[in-house]
């Protein structure tokens, strides 16, 4: 196959494997990072008291929206907790800084079970939480899936539950989504510059997002785990990119020397 034919291919080959990136964002189940766009705000939950909130009350400054489900027994804790953990390291203050959303995609979850969790998460934050600043939120399924869907977040019924991602989703007080931080571990400076970011209406790209081509969402261990064939695939890419440029500047050597040159 002669040299620019090869290359041709080799380029097509990469932009194939290339366009699924990141690989998430076009399945059903993941993140479709919608940053820039705002929720819908006139959309109603109940808190975790029974009452009835509109979402427009509740985002008038940087907000932490967070989907889980309750009778989950593994990522979604894990995740809370690692909210929780993060929270009780950062400078911004809640209530005055940033308030906190968290929102069940389950409709069956009730109002008391919600009040219930809410009660042990703020507890491991380990500081003080004005009221309403850290809401629990239950609703139908139809504000369930306005909502997730205009944040992005893809998830459906399985066996044992839900196959779904797991991220926080920044919000700026107009409720535009500025910034996707994923995973069930937090930095406090990580958190701190995204609810800065959100105080001025700034939509960021997730600078995590190249990282996460590296991994595949696993929907029935409902995490993310490397994925080593992609990882191979690239690399021997790579490699044959580099020896088609060897070939290439070999040639070119040699076509400087002549047919009767020395090496």
């Amino acid at each position: 196959m002669p040299l620019r034919q090869s290359t041709g291919v080799l380029i097509v080959f990469v932009l194939f494997l290339t366009t699924g990136l990141p690989a998430y964002a076009g399945q059903e189940v993941g993140i479709a990072e919608k940053l820039g766009q705002v929720i819908p705000l006139d959309l109603t939950f109940k808190n975790e008291l029974g009452k009835e909130v509109v979402l427009h009350d509740l985002v008038t400054k940087p907000t932490i929206l967070v989907f889980v489900y309750h009778s989950c027994s593994h990522t979604c804790p894990t995740l809370l907790a690692g909210l929780s953990e993060v929270l009780s390291q950062i400078e911004p203050v809640p209530g005055r800084d940033f308030s906190i959303l968290t929102v069940s995609f389950d409709e069956t979850d009730t109002p008391a079970l919600a009040a219930q969790k809410k009660k042990d998460y703020v507890k491991a934050a380990a500081r003080d939480f004005p009221e309403g600043s850290w809401n629990f939120l239950t609703g139908d399924d139809v504000s369930i899936s306005r909502l997730t869907a205009a944040a992005g977040f893809g998830f459906k019924r399985a066996p044992n539950g839900f196959a779904h991602p797991v991220s926080l989703i920044l919000l700026s007080p107009q409720g535009k989504i500025t910034r996707y931080l994923y995973g069930v571990k937090f930095l406090p400076m990580d958190l701190t510059l995204a609810l800065t970011e959100a105080s001025r209406g700034l939509a960021v790209p997730t600078v995590r997002k190249l990282l996460l081509y590296c991994y595949s969402y696993d929907p029935e261990g409902r995490r993310y785990v490397f994925n080593i064939l992609r990882i191979t695939g690239i690399a021997t890419l790579l490699f044959i990119g580099l020896f088609i440029g060897w070939l290439t500047l070999s040639g070119r050597r040699r076509g400087r020397r002549g047919p009767g040159a020395q090496p």
